[in-house]
């Protein structure tokens, strides 16, 4: 009985300075779940990082909870993409103890980042040299944006035009950097160097974290590249223009967005415009968001040949965790394939 006492007291004592076991893990926040999957692989076997926008929420309309304050009061790592994806964040980072790390990931290295495209009824685009150009746009983009700034009084032109104005404010680059995986790598990569600054004792197991999640993106983006590429010149038009890093990925036609910003409602000439398109260029699927209002999607379908079908860029209607983000992208390319060969 004495050897069994002191066999447990060797074992408990052990454990309790186990280097794994000695230092708690970081409690780390991340505010959207793309980049809480990323946060999430790269923490395999330390902890799992808190998210903030839950569920099938949107951080475009997105109000802070009190939970939420509690988690991010208590962080020593929070993670997020930035202004012009998480507006509702600025202030209460700014108030955050010194204690916590903040990192904006829009500003990892080696990300590829596209402007915002002026307007939501845009032509198919040119994938060569205007491909990065901020003001590559149609003719009939530039006569449409003239059309909201001199009917600014109008409802649907006044959203439109605030809309634009508000990417203009951050900088107008288009924020879903997640949905080209080369950007999710270098985030993945910044993830992962941030961690290992911050909790040092568990470096080797979060730069293995990353390099398996490294590899593990690089055959999705295979796997995306031939399941997309049978359809890949069928034009289509999204709910609104979230989508053109994947895009500019796989070569896919995005033919237009029912409206700039998802915050603000099209009015009656938008929706007549994106119809008008969705029939000169004959385009197969218009695609709502889990999100937003469905029904706009049948406004703009009517009395065309068109099929709906539905994207998720944010992952809104899938479960957090490591497998969310490469769930979501196969989400994305299964749906413009099967909209799209029907």
């Amino acid at each position: 009985m004495k050897r069994t006492r002191i066999a447990l007291a060797c074992t408990t004592a052990a454990l309790l300075f186990s280097p794994a076991l000695a230092m708690a893990a970081p409690q780390v926040v991340v505010s959207i779940k793309p980049v809480h999957s990323l946060v999430a692989s790269i923490m395999k076997g330390v902890g799992e990082p808190t998210l903030i926008v839950e569920g099938a929420a949107s951080p475009h309309t997105y109000n802070l909870k009190p939970s939420n304050a509690r988690a991010l009061e208590n962080a020593d790592v929070v993670f997020w993409v930035g202004h012009g994806v998480e507006a509702f964040l600025e202030k209460p980072l700014e108030a955050l103890p010194a204690k916590a790390k903040v990192v904006e990931l829009e500003d990892a290295p080696g990300l590829v980042k596209l402007p915002f495209r002026e307007g939501g009824a845009f032509e198919g685009h040119d994938h060569g040299e205007h491909e990065h150009d901020e003001h590559a746009h149609s003719e009939e983009g530039h006569d449409h944006a003239k059309e909201g700034h001199d009917h600014a009084e109008e409802a649907g032109h006044t959203g439109e035009k605030h809309a634009a104005e508000e990417h203009e404010e951050h900088g107008g680059t288009d924020m879903h950097l997640w949905l080209d995986p080369a950007n999710a790598k270098a985030m993945a990569a910044e993830i992962a160097s941030t961690l290992i600054e911050v909790d040092p004792d568990n470096k080797a197991l979060y730069a293995a974290n990353a390099k398996a999640l490294d590899s593990e993106i690089d055959a999705l983006d295979a796997e995306i590249a031939a399941t997309v590429a049978p359809v890949a010149d069928k034009p289509f038009v999204v709910f609104h223009d979230a989508y053109q890093y994947f895009e500019k990925r796989y070569k896919v036609r995005v033919a237009g967005s029912v409206t700039v910003s998802p915050e603000t409602m099209p009015g009656a000439e938008r929706l007549s415009q994106i119809r008008a398109k969705i029939v000169e260029l004959k385009a197969g699927c218009v695609f709502a968001e889990p999100q937003f209002e469905s029904k706009l999607i049948a406004v703009v379908t009517e009395g065309t040949d068109a099929k709906s079908g539905t994207l998720d860029p944010e992952g809104g209607a899938l479960t957090e965790g490591p497998e969310l983000y490469p769930q979501l992208m196969r989400n994305l390319a299964t749906s413009m394939a099967e909209c799209l060969s029907k």
